[in-house]
C-alpha cells in the first residue's frame, strides 16, 4: 500500500512540474507574440507606400534643408504623391512650421486629418498630433 502511495505522490509531483513547465512555455510564447506585435506597429516612414522611388533623394534633400525647402518640394511634387506617405510627409511639414506659422500648420494638419481613415498606418500619428493642431 505504501508503494502505491509513493507512486501516486511521485506521479502527482511530475504532473505538477509538467503543468508548471507548460504554463511557463505559454507565458514565453505570449511575451514573444506581444514583442512581435509591438515591433510591427512601429512605422518606418520610408516603407510607407505612395512615394515614387525617383523622388526619394529630392525629398531627403528638402527635409535636410528645412521647412521652406520641404514646403516648396510639396508644392512641386505633391501631386505625384499618394497617401499614406504623402500624409506622413505633410505631418512632418506641420511639425517644422508650427512655431513660425501655426495657422498654416493647422490648415495642413486639418487636410491630412480629413483624408486619413482610421485604418491608415499613419492614423496613430494623426491622433498624437491632434491635440497640438486643433
Amino acid at each position: 500500500m505504501s508503494k502505491l502511495l509513493w507512486a501516486l505522490a511521485i506521479g502527482l509531483i511530475l504532473w505538477g512540474f509538467y503543468g508548471a513547465y507548460h504554463a511557463w512555455e505559454l507565458h514565453l510564447e505570449s511575451q514573444e507574440s506581444q514583442r512581435k506585435e509591438a515591433a510591427s506597429k512601429i512605422i518606418v516612414p520610408q516603407r510607407l507606400p505612395g512615394l515614387p522611388w525617383e523622388l526619394e533623394s529630392s525629398l531627403a534633400d528638402a527635409q535636410r534643408q528645412g521647412a521652406l525647402a520641404l514646403g516648396n518640394w510639396l508644392a512641386v511634387c505633391g501631386t505625384r504623391l499618394q497617401d499614406p506617405r504623402k500624409g506622413w510627409i505633410e505631418l512632418d511639414y506641420c511639425v517644422m512650421i508650427a512655431s513660425k506659422s501655426p495657422q498654416a500648420a493647422r490648415h495642413v494638419f486639418a487636410e491630412v486629418s480629413r483624408r486619413t481613415p482610421p485604418s491608415s498606418p499613419i492614423w496613430s500619428r494623426v491622433q498624437e498630433l491632434r491635440k497640438s493642431y486643433e
